[in-house]
């Protein structure tokens, strides 16, 4: 399958309790992903229903987790998941909201 390839950082910028972070370097990894990130990224966006940082982080951990799964539909971990995966994208790409 033909697929878009990402760079994926992720930086510990301080804990939870606002002291900063202990990790050495961030978190990087290489992957793929068969829809344009940053165009699902505007499209979740701009239908508002969340801020626009929530938003953007929904996104993009929606299409990590999403490919995934469509990767390895077939590993067990994901059997009683996917069924319900498969509701909620239909009902986030129809455009409905539930607010």
């Amino acid at each position: 399958m033909k697929q878009h390839r990402y760079r994926i950082t992720v930086e510990h910028l301080a804990d939870q309790n606002g002291a900063p972070s202990t990790h050495s370097a961030p978190l990087q990894f290489e992957t793929g992903n068969h829809d344009d990130i940053f165009a699902v990224v505007e499209r979740i966006q701009g239908r508002g229903d969340l801020p626009t940082e929530s938003a953007t982080a929904f996104a993009v951990g929606l299409k990590l987790l999403g490919e995934v799964m469509l990767e390895n539909r077939q590993h067990p971990l994901f059997a009683g998941f996917l069924p319900q995966f498969g509701q909620f994208m239909k009902q986030l790409k129809s455009g409905s909201r539930t607010a």
